[in-house]
């Protein structure tokens, strides 16, 4: 299993991409789990406020990052287009720090920050122009290879920066790192980061920006993509909801947060090699429909947690799932348009804003007609109904294209 890691760290231009992505990997890391917390609870937004603001958001992102993969495929300049993004990064992180309210957060979340978020698809397009020039085996290992270096800044990060803010009144110094983090990111990329050329100019019309709508919107394409979307929506909600269960519902703290949040990610970054492994064995969607079932599993045993040891607990079978989930999806969107590494990584997004804007539906629904709990549920029910249609699709296939 290391041995993926190695294969990726081998490649200069994989070295910088990959300390790229772990500085992604930080900003989110230090703020995300404590998002809602923030929102909520410091500045005083209503969950129906907060759902609202998450559907519209993701809007903005997938508007965004489509865009900005068709471009990165008719100019061929990741590099640019990167830093460009990352700084919004930095001025959204920013004021909500500097100026600590509701307007301030709003703005971020609502423009700021899902035009920063473009970067994680321009970054995976990069991987995928990379990984275009090496064998199957070595160009496989670099997508593994990227998404663990997420997932390493989730484990160091969340723990720490809870330790850091247990003893304050406010986690908006989360803020300020994510702030600092992609300050740093923004030089790393602008000044080290070799620029990856874009899609075959020969592909001609097909590098059009209706053309490529259109193409992403063929049955053959959406469809695949609204089933990963409803699955990883599970993830959405387990984002949304497990701080507020931890801290509204069965007396946790923030803290707990930061360390369950950190021993996911522990976990997640073995068993993100360990799927590597499975997928030898299996198509991609099998591994992901098994991935999906053990989430589901876990969703539903989040939804009858009644003491906080009962969360350390289900970490084991959070992290394996969400492995799987968090890993799969990627390489599996890719090769659904594998000729064009903005446009298929621009799927990713897509997939991101279905997958929020259905978690902004489940969270609102859900704590309408129960609570957190009954939330965490409703979003498993959700996973299982995306199982069913994935199985649909490409339940008959013997191989792992599924664009085939």
């Amino acid at each position: 299993m290391t041995s993926t890691l190695l294969s990726a760290m081998r490649n200069p231009a994989m070295r910088v991409s990959m300390l790229a992505i772990f500085l992604f990997g930080f900003a989110g890391a230090a703020t995300s789990p404590y998002q809602s917390v923030v929102g909520i609870n410091e500045l005083g937004l209503s969950d129906a406020l907060y759902s609202l603001l998450i559907l519209v958001a993701s809007t903005v992102n997938v508007v965004v990052s489509v865009s900005i993969g068709i471009l990165a495929d008719r100019v061929g300049n990741y590099r640019l287009l990167m830093s460009l993004a990352i700084l919004f990064g930095v001025v959204g992180y920013g004021i909500v720090y500097a100026m600590p309210n509701q307007t301030s957060f709003v703005v971020s979340v609502l423009l700021l920050l899902p035009i920063y978020g473009a970067v994680y698809t321009l970054l995976f397009a990069n991987v995928r122009s990379i990984a275009r020039r090496m064998s199957g085996h070595d160009a496989a290992s670099l997508t593994t290879g990227a998404r663990a270096a997420i997932s390493l800044a989730w484990v160091l990060v969340p723990g720490l920066v809870g330790f850091a803010l247990a003893g304050g009144d406010s986690m908006l110094p989360a803020y300020l790192l994510a702030c600092l983090g992609c300050a740093v990111n923004l030089l790393i990329v602008f000044f080290s980061l070799p620029n990856e050329g874009g899609a075959d100019p020969a592909l001609g019309k097909r590098l059009s920006y209706w053309t490529s709508f259109r193409e992403i919107l063929a049955p053959r394409i959406f469809l695949r993509v609204i089933a990963v979307s409803t699955i990883t929506s599970t993830l959405h909600v387990n984002g949304a909801v497990l701080p507020l269960i931890m801290t509204d519902e069965i007396g946790g703290s923030v803290t707990d947060i930061g360390i369950i949040v950190g021993i996911v990610a522990l976990l997640e970054v073995v068993f993100i090699l360990v799927w590597a492994r499975i997928q030898m064995d299996l198509a991609p969607f099998k591994a992901l429909a098994l991935g999906t079932v053990i989430y589901i599993g876990y969703m539903v045993l989040l939804g009858f947690s009644t003491a906080t040891w009962h969360i350390y607990a289900l970490s084991l079978i959070s992290a394996f799932g969400a492995a799987a989930l968090i890993t799969i999806p990627i390489s599996y969107l890719q090769e659904l348009i594998a000729d064009r590494p903005g446009l298929g990584s621009s799927l990713i997004a897509v997939n991101i804003f279905l997958s929020g804007g259905l978690c902004a539906g489940l969270f609102a629904l859900g704590t309408r007609i129960s609570n957190y709990s009954g939330t965490a549920l409703l979003g498993g029910v959700a996973g299982l109904a995306g199982l069913a249609l994935l199985l649909v699709l490409d339940g008959n296939r013997k191989t792992g294209n599924a664009a085939a």
